[in-house]
């Protein structure tokens, strides 16, 4: 059985329980945390907890999951963006909205569940049932390019690549605020925020994260950035641009309450543009670019 341990925060205050947890731990479904409560597997302050319930500050939520058994996952007939395909490697453009992999309570509608669909079983397996041919990711409401891997030896190979930071990851935002520099290296640490674990943030003793920032174009109140990636960190670019006071446009959870001229209706305008890297058989260095989606691109024609 794994315990997770959570301390309700004055902006959580009000929230019902099944609620935060669901924040807290966002590769898991409301419905399954719900389901968890009524078994049983949710204490707050010592006591059994009713989903209905609404947290207070200082509260102590204990929440449990029960062994991770992991489950038969169904390929489906989900359509795919395809940028690049051959026998050993599969680069796609994800569209907002998709989990990349299947989590306990969320098992369906994954882009694993559409390339083994289309791979046919021709994935690796070093990452287990729940992640065949998954070698990175990138967050649910982040689209762009993600490379899958069809065998070991491509994962392996890939997997290197991005350890030693020598796969060209370069993502297109919108951020709040207009940037005086043309380029600029953002290098801080990041790690699980101190008071808000559904958050990552800057924090001394983190692991180290670099990201290298250059000017596309300037309007009135925004500015429209390509971010490199040196270091693949969890929510990296958009925590940087928070730090420095520019956070995504459309970011609910590093931009709350930031007015905007426009409603984003789909999260963060944050995409996943360009991805490059030596291909694990050739050996030659291969490059694609994923176009920006039609929201992402009428904000460009429509910032004053």
């Amino acid at each position: 059985m794994d315990e997770f341990k959570f301390e309700v925060t004055e902006r959580d205050s009000g929230e019902r329980i099944d609620k935060f947890i669901t924040d807290c731990m966002d590769s898991l479904t409301r419905s399954y945390i719900q389901k968890m409560i009524a078994e049983g597997q949710c204490y707050v302050n010592g006591r059994a907890a009713k989903a209905s319930y609404r947290v207070k500050e200082e509260d102590e939520v204990m929440f449990s999951l029960p062994e991770n058994v992991e489950p038969d996952i169904a390929a489906e007939d989900i359509p795919l963006d395809i940028l690049y395909e051959d026998a050993d490697v599969l680069v796609v453009n994800k569209p907002k909205h998709m989990v990349v992999h299947p989590a306990p309570g969320h098992y369906g509608g994954t882009l694993v569940n559409a390339v083994l669909y289309h791979c046919r079983g021709s994935l690796s397996g070093i990452n287990g049932v729940m992640r065949p041919g998954i070698v990175h990711r990138i967050d649910k409401d982040t689209s762009g390019s993600l490379i899958v891997c069809k065998n070991d030896a491509a994962h392996n190979s890939v997997a290197a690549q991005l350890k030693d930071h020598s796969v060209n990851r370069i993502y297109h935002a919108i951020v709040h605020g207009v940037l005086k520099e043309e380029e600029m290296t953002i290098d801080a640490p990041l790690g699980r925020h101190p008071k808000d674990r559904m958050k990552m943030a800057v924090v001394s003793g983190g692991k180290r994260a670099v990201t290298h920032v250059r000017v596309l174009k300037r309007f009135e109140k925004f500015t429209y950035v390509a971010c490199r990636l040196e270091t693949g960190r969890t929510h990296q670019i958009r925590v940087h641009m928070a730090h420095i006071g520019h956070p995504i446009l459309g970011d609910e959870i590093y931009a709350p309450g930031r007015k905007s001229p426009v409603k984003c209706k789909n999260g963060q305008i944050l995409h996943a543009k360009v991805i490059g890297f030596v291909h694990p058989t050739s050996g030659e260095y291969i490059e694609f670019d994923a176009p920006l989606p039609d929201e992402f691109r009428h904000l460009l024609e429509i910032l004053p």
